[in-house]
């Protein structure tokens, strides 16, 4: 049975999912789609054309779906897509897209946000990704599955975070981490994989060792980046943990490659 406290907002137009829990002093716009079983505990703003995925918890004080903070944003109808059984917590912001990207912000299922977190506009964001107190995303980033973001870390607009991999807290990402790696450092720097992650996660010993080899020959001193990764693309050819750090590189990017500290 959905619930809706007396002191809530709920404009006309809003579609609410079975089991919707709506707490004291919480306003819903009349374009927001909450999925079966979302809880605003209270005093949220979910605003704009935004769609929260059933089983989400948000706590007080979060705000999703205002107007993204772009110079270039003219009241576009853009949107904000937010997965299922994520944990929003207090003062997390999420915005929506603008023409100059894909006119909507995705956030996958399973994600943790914690306190003060902020998704810009236009961003892409995995599942399972853990954003602890104060991380930061800048507009139009990638942020794969299973990405781990340290407290007070930020990344700049563009970037891509390979899944699987790890920014330290403070951390200042302005380069693109590749999957499985671990960034840290004012200006974050590659420090290596997140073996604890890939542990964690259940990587054989076998596909460890492999992306250690990987690792140590992408990275060597000699040659070019370029006929490094064709080595290691013709040497781990069968390996497709090893092919996803390739197929990263190989993409698309407007930022450059982290790499470590030479």
């Amino acid at each position: 049975m959905t619930r809706i406290h007396p002191t809530a907002i709920v404009e006309a137009g809003a579609e609410l999912g079975q089991g919707v829990e709506i707490g004291p002093y919480c306003i819903v716009g009349p374009e927001v789609r909450l999925g079966d079983n979302v809880v605003l505990m209270s005093h949220v703003v979910v605003a704009g054309i935004t769609s929260v995925g059933a089983g989400t918890r948000v706590f007080p004080f979060a705000a999703l779906g205002l107007p993204p903070q772009d110079m270039k944003y003219k009241g576009e109808r853009s949107e904000l897509i937010i997965g299922a059984d994520c944990v929003i917590r207090e003062h997390c912001t999420m915005h929506p897209g603008t023409v100059t990207g894909r006119m909507k912000t995705e956030i996958g299922p399973n994600g943790l946000f914690m306190v003060n977190t902020h998704i810009a506009h236009d961003c892409i964001v995995g599942h399972h990704v853990i954003m602890a107190n104060n991380a930061t995303l800048g507009g139009h980033v990638q942020v794969g599955d299973y990405v781990m973001m340290g407290g007070l870390s930020a990344v700049h607009q563009f970037v891509r975070i390979g899944h699987q991999a790890m920014v330290g807290g403070m951390s200042g990402v302005e380069m693109d981490v590749i999957p499985y790696g671990s960034v840290m450092g004012d200006r974050a720097r590659l420090s290596g994989l997140n073996i604890v992650g890939l542990k964690r996660r259940g990587f054989s010993r076998e596909d460890i060792h492999a992306l250690r080899n990987a690792y140590r020959l992408l990275f060597a001193p000699e040659g070019t980046m370029a006929e490094r990764l064709d080595d290691v693309a013709s040497l781990f050819a069968g390996n497709p943990v090893v092919m996803d750090i390739v197929e990263f590189i190989r993409a698309d990017s407007s930022r450059p490659l982290c790499q470590p500290k030479s």
